[in-house]
């Protein structure tokens, strides 16, 4: 989601007329988008602005704004924190970046919080890929999980009506765009603020409405989807995903917690039975698809035991890759205030066997495409090795390969390839590609 909205950032500045600079310290304006979904990051940004500050003693012309969750979530006592920022925006005011930039040539402290309604985006984004592209089809958390700040920083559900993504992605693809990853903070939510009833009874726009309105845009090879929550993630939206060519067999599916007792005093809205059945309907449809998941551990009052069951869900799915983090307090969440908190010994040991199991499971998982052949969508040049392409296989596994066939031709990024997998490591493949 931030990386999206500094894509379109980017894009309104080089509209304005900016250039990106060599280095951050030698740029006339410095623009930080912010992450505050754990403490660590959040602490990253005043550690940037620190520097910032200085230049901007000596540089008063040095324009200097923070945006995203950090921006929103600290509003006008960041001014008082650091009183040289000329603008601070939350994640809603992304695409009000030149209406605000306005307000500080004309000599104003900006100070952009304020509930705001995303009306549909006419600004083009500075995409850092000409292959793979994001589209956000709903903006904002209506979920209140005890744990999370991003309700309170990224603001209520907002969808897009589904012809305005359809003609994002068809404009994507007459730029030679290949593959579109449809983004939401929980976007199997998609579509419930939308009106609409069908004669049956169900909501008109649902995420699987939505996959079925854009999936024959012509040019687009591949369709990806994330970030999933398992309350709302349906059997009719895995058929869809089975059914629906382009629809990557890949699936982000946090499940936070392996105990049902922490999964309620997180506020998650399911159990740990519910999670395993979505699995199992899965892997009934599509064997070979890919997993990936968000956990995290040493949430204020989880027991060893508790943590063991998690350990065990991992074991037992056996995931293609789990974002791990240990419980970090954040402000304006419930848990936050709570007395149960565990020691950071506690939470360094669990995150460290965690990250192991996590790296095994993955090593395991990523050993049946040995010998294989798999379609990469060749996304770029391996910045280690310019001889070689990158891309992801459907399953979103990061592959390396030779630029070159035995018969001299060459394959570009954009470039579907079938490659034989000749190398498996835990989070990537590389192989050969053939002449097809």
């Amino acid at each position: 989601m931030n990386k999206a909205d500094s894509e379109r950032m980017a894009g309104i500045l080089e509209s304005m007329g900016y250039r990106e600079a060599g280095a951050e310290l030698d740029a006339d304006l410095v623009l930080y988008n912010t992450c505050t979904i754990r403490d660590n990051a959040e602490q990253k940004v005043y550690s940037y602005l620190g520097r910032q500050a200085q230049r901007k003693r000596s540089n008063p012309n040095l324009t200097l704004v923070v945006a995203g969750c950090v921006a929103q979530q600290e509003g006008e006592s960041l001014l008082r924190r650091v009183p040289e920022l000329d603008l601070v925006m939350g994640p809603q005011h992304a695409n009000r970046l030149e209406t605000l930039l306005t307000q500080v040539d004309a000599g104003q402290q900006v100070v952009a919080t304020e509930e705001h309604h995303i009306l549909e985006d006419l600004t083009t984004a500075r995409r850092d890929s000409a292959i793979c592209a994001w589209v956000n089809v709903i903006y904002g958390c209506n979920e209140r999980c005890t744990y999370c700040v991003v309700p309170s920083v990224r603001g209520k559900e907002q969808s897009r009506l589904p012809e305005a993504i359809k003609l994002e992605m068809e404009g994507l693809a007459a730029q030679g765009f290949k593959e579109i990853t449809l983004l939401g903070q929980n976007i199997d939510a998609y579509g419930r603020d939308l009106p609409g009833i069908t004669p049956e009874g169900r909501r008109q726009h649902t995420l699987t409405d939505l996959l079925h309105h854009v999936h024959d845009v012509e040019g687009v090879e591949r369709i990806r989807f994330a970030t999933s929550h398992p309350r709302y993630f349906t059997e009719r939206l895995i058929d869809a995903c089975a059914d629906l060519p382009k629809l990557c067999e890949h699936f982000h599916i946090p499940f936070q917690s392996g105990d049902n007792d922490v999964l309620r005093a997180m506020a998650r809205g399911y159990t740990v039975e519910r999670y395993r059945r979505i699995i199992d309907r899965i892997r009934e449809r599509m064997p070979d698809a890919s997993l990936s998941a968000d956990v995290i551990v040493a949430f204020p009052g989880e027991t060893d035991a508790q943590y063991r069951r998690t350990l065990d869900l991992i074991e037992e799915i056996g995931f293609d890759q789990v974002n791990t983090a240990a419980y970090s307090p954040r402000p304006n969440t419930p848990a936050a205030d709570w007395d149960n908190q565990l020691p950071e010994d506690v939470k360094v040991e669990r995150l460290k066997e965690i990250n192991a199991l996590v790296e095994r499971s993955a090593r395991e998982r990523n050993a049946r495409y040995a010998g294989r052949t798999e379609e990469v969508l060749a996304e770029g040049i391996n910045p280690k090795d310019p001889s070689q392409l990158m891309g992801r296989t459907r399953t979103n596994r990061l592959t390396f390969f030779s630029a070159e066939t035995v018969d001299g031709r060459r394959f570009k990024p954009g470039d579907l390839v079938q490659v034989r997998i000749d190398e498996v490591r835990s989070f990537s493949l590389s192989g050969t590609p053939l002449n097809r």
